[in-house]
């Protein structure tokens, strides 16, 4: 195989484009002017067919996905011939629909991957100018970035802010569902513990019957003393006896009494009781306020996290608007954002008609550098003043323009009637 001329951008001259039964087309011969060459005719004589059928002979299988059947109904083949001064591209089908392509050079050498020749040097919207403005907002922003050399990707910083914006979202909303936080920074942040209070209590019940019981034990040494008075005065002959009896006992009030002194003064339980009684309601208002710390830590935590990600996220639209500032586009103005591309600062679909047109001109010249070859199907909707507008365009960057119309009014118009060139 050879490779293509280096010294000439392939394009077509104004040399006959020849079709045999593509679509509507019977048998065509086209010399076309280099620079705008407008098919006319009235609808459904074969306009179309005109420009599918340079489509068809350069898109290969893009084409034939459109077309799937490109032999005109009862012929038993179909044939394009496209003179690009340095190449000559020559492709058949059979009446099954299946194609056959071959691209020679001038000097006769032929290609063994002609398709993947061809690809090289057709480019995106199937070179027809105006599907540019029929894209959508977001295919219309990728086939910009297409033509934009940029240093970042900017797909995965896309991708990269919108995980950071929602873990943003997440992050406020979780925060702003804690609500306002009080913490009483004056209650402690342990709970008192009831077996404290129960074991103090327990002392104090163990202390009082203690006393209790001296109590009585002095009680009832005071009996004894009473019993042995009673005794000496009522049995003086038992007089020693009961006098032994009564200093023996006045020994043991005596110690009783002692005791009574030396055990101390009687607890208050009522005290203990109502602390007791208490107790729990402080040590809700503990666990609330060790709550409420909890919450307005997680608080501070998702503060700091909401702004860290914002951070992030600056980060990520500053490196856009860096890159974005350092690519050059197609046409002065032109720009894109997360939602797709913009003119002068706007949405290109909220552009004027005049303004979308020369933009998608410009786009289809800069994605098709090689081939230069543009083509433009329902081209009756251009009026005057835009065809003059294209036709400066395509001239100026050296480009050649087919483009179908409705009628024959247009100067220079090959106007096709029943499959054929009208004479």
């Amino acid at each position: 195989s050879c490779p293509p001329p280096r010294n000439a951008t392939p394009h077509l001259p104004a040399q006959p484009l020849t079709a045999e039964n593509v679509k509507r087309l019977k048998a065509v011969e086209i010399t076309p002017d280099p620079t705008v060459q407008v098919v006319g005719g009235r609808n459904a004589q074969g306009k179309s067919s005109v420009l599918d059928a340079i489509w068809l002979a350069l898109a290969g299988g893009k084409a034939a996905k459109a077309v799937p059947r490109p032999v005109r109904d009862g012929a038993d083949h179909a044939t394009v011939t496209l003179d690009l001064g340095d190449l000559k591209v020559t492709r058949t089908w059979d009446a099954a629909g299946k194609s056959a392509l071959r691209v020679e050079a001038t000097d006769g050498a032929r290609y063994s991957s002609p398709q993947a020749m061809l690809d090289r040097l057709v480019g995106g919207l199937a070179f027809d100018p105006l599907a540019f403005s029929r894209l959508s907002a977001r295919e219309q922003r990728e086939a910009l970035l297409d033509l934009v050399d940029l240093d970042v990707d900017l797909d995965a910083l896309d991708h990269e802010r919108a995980s950071l914006y929602a873990q943003r979202t997440d992050v406020g909303r979780r925060g702003k569902a804690l609500g306002d936080v009080v913490v009483d920074e004056h209650l402690p942040v342990e709970e008192t513990s009831a077996s404290q209070l129960l074991t103090e209590l327990r002392q104090a019940q163990e202390n009082n019957q203690r006393l209790d019981d001296l109590q009585r034990q002095a009680s009832r040494a005071e009996d004894a003393v009473a019993d042995a008075v009673r005794a000496v005065e009522a049995a003086e002959a038992a007089l020693g006896a009961a006098r032994t009896n009564l200093e023996s006992a006045q020994a043991d009030s005596r110690a009783a009494t002692q005791q009574v002194a030396d055990a101390g003064d009687r607890v208050s339980t009522d005290e203990i009781a109502s602390r007791l009684e208490c107790l729990e309601a402080d040590n809700a208002r503990v666990r609330a306020n060790n709550e409420a710390r909890t919450r307005a830590a997680e608080r501070d935590r998702l503060r700091t996290e909401y702004e860290g990600l914002t951070g992030r996220i600056n980060a990520i639209d500053e490196a856009k608007a860096r890159a974005l500032s350092s690519a050059v586009f197609p046409v002065e103005g032109l720009g894109f954002d997360d939602q797709g591309v913009t003119y002068k600062g706007v949405p290109f679909g909220q552009s004027s008609s005049a303004e979308q047109i020369r933009v998608s001109v410009a786009m289809a010249m800069a994605l098709n550098p090689e081939l230069r070859v543009l083509r433009i199907m329902d081209g009756s909707l251009l009026d005057a003043e835009a065809m003059d507008a294209i036709r400066t365009q395509v001239a100026d960057g050296g480009f050649q323009l087919w483009i179908e119309r409705v009628g024959n009014a247009d100067a220079g118009a090959v106007v096709i009637e029943d499959g054929q060139v009208a004479r």
